[in-house]
């Protein structure tokens, strides 16, 4: 089945099947129970997303560029498993028919958010800023703070004789 994000492990051992974290994501041990990713409610976002970083950082199997390029590349394997929780969503595969749920969707999204706010606080110290005002930067684009610019003038219709 589909990985599923930190909080979909709360309350699973590590022996059973069912638990399958995106990237090793949710910490465990041998007959442990998983822990939540953000144990407190009040925690934020951005700081569990440090916390998960610097999990991933102290047992990654590569360092350096090559651990780089394999933290951003996460993020095509987890796409992929949006497009295949579509497809089992909408039974479009004759073979296995419907095979997930919206919610395994969902969950699939979940975790491409997690990946990519991990890859981005890697890349960059200050993850925080940096998306705050690359958002403020898109929605004033597309909802525009600022009146989009006029449509160009038609063309003068012709004189008719």
């Amino acid at each position: 089945m589909a990985d599923h994000a930190a909080d979909d492990l709360a309350g699973h051992t590590d022996d059973d099947p069912a638990v399958r974290a995106a990237d090793g994501l949710a910490v465990r041990t041998p007959g442990a129970r998983v822990e939540r990713a953000a144990a407190d409610e009040d925690e934020d976002v951005w700081d569990t997303i440090d916390r998960l970083r610097t999990w991933l950082d102290a047992n990654r199997a590569h360092g350096g560029r090559e651990g780089l390029l394999l933290r951003v590349l996460k993020l095509s394997e987890e796409v992929g498993e949006v497009a295949q929780a579509v497809i089992g969503a909408t039974g479009q595969n004759p073979r296995k028919g419907a095979s997930h749920t919206w919610d395994d969707v969902r969950s699939e999204l979940c975790d491409v958010m997690i990946t990519a706010m991990v890859a981005l606080r890697t890349l960059a110290p200050d993850a925080r800023e940096v998306f705050a005002a690359h958002l403020a930067s898109v929605a004033d684009r597309s909802l525009g703070t600022t009146p989009p610019p006029p449509p160009p003038p038609s063309p003068p219709t012709p004189p008719t004789p």
